[in-house]
C-alpha cells in the first residue's frame, strides 16, 4: 500500500524467461538479488543451472534465500553479499569459491545500480568470463536508465554485441515504458 515490490515483474519478467531459456545457461549470475525474484525466475526457467545473485545488502541476501528455500532452489541459487565495484574482493569470490573462469558465464542478469551496469559488465570482459553466446539482459535500462550502457552497447552493435532492445512497461502497471536490454556477446 505504500510502494511498489521492485523486481522485474510480470511483463519484463517474461522477457528473462525466454533469454535464459535461449541461453540455456549451466552458469547464470543476477547483480541485485533484493528478495530473489530475478534469481527465482532465472533457476525456473534453467532447471539445471547453477544461478548466483549479488547482493549488497545482508539483510536481502537472508529473504531471498528463505525464499528459494521455500522455492525448491536454494540447493542450486547462491547469494553472494558483496558487489562487483569494490576493488576486486566479490569478483575474487566468485572466482575463487564458486569456479567463475574464463569462458563459464553463459548469463548475466543486471538488475542492480544502473550507474554500474557498464562499470560491472567491463568487468566481466577483463576477467573473460564470457564466451560468444553468452547473453546479458539488462533491466530499467530507460526508467530510471542506464544511459551510458545503453550508449555502449549502441556503440558495440555487430563488434562486440548485438543487442535487441525489448520496450516494456515498468512494473507492475501500464502507463510507465522501459527498456530491457538482451545483448549477445560476440567475443
Amino acid at each position: 500500500e505504500k510502494s511498489m515490490l521492485i523486481n522485474v515483474g510480470d511483463e519484463k519478467g517474461l522477457l528473462l524467461d525466454a533469454a535464459v531459456k535461449r541461453a540455456d545457461p549451466v552458469l547464470a549470475l543476477e547483480l541485485g538479488t533484493y528478495v530473489g525474484y530475478g534469481a527465482l525466475r532465472i533457476a525456473r526457467a534453467a532447471p539445471h543451472a547453477r544461478v548466483f545473485s549479488v547482493e549488497l545488502a545482508e539483510a536481502n541476501a537472508v529473504n531471498a534465500r528463505r525464499i528459494w528455500a521455500h522455492a525448491g532452489v536454494g540447493d542450486r541459487v547462491t547469494c553472494v553479499v558483496g558487489t562487483i565495484g569494490d576493488g576486486g574482493r566479490t569478483l575474487d569470490t566468485l572466482a575463487n569459491e564458486h569456479g567463475f573462469a574464463s569462458g563459464t558465464l553463459d548469463f548475466v542478469f543486471l538488475d542492480h545500480d544502473k550507474d554500474a551496469y557498464l562499470d560491472d559488465l567491463q568487468s566481466f570482459l577483463e576477467r573473460g568470463w564470457l564466451h560468444p553466446g553468452s547473453i546479458v539482459v539488462a533491466d530499467n535500462v530507460k526508467i530510471p536508465g542506464a544511459p551510458k550502457y545503453r550508449e555502449y552497447m549502441r556503440q558495440q552493435q555487430g563488434e562486440l554485441f548485438n543487442t535487441v532492445e525489448h520496450k516494456a512497461h515498468l512494473e507492475y502497471q501500464s502507463l510507465a515504458t522501459d527498456l530491457v536490454l538482451e545483448s549477445d556477446y560476440l567475443g
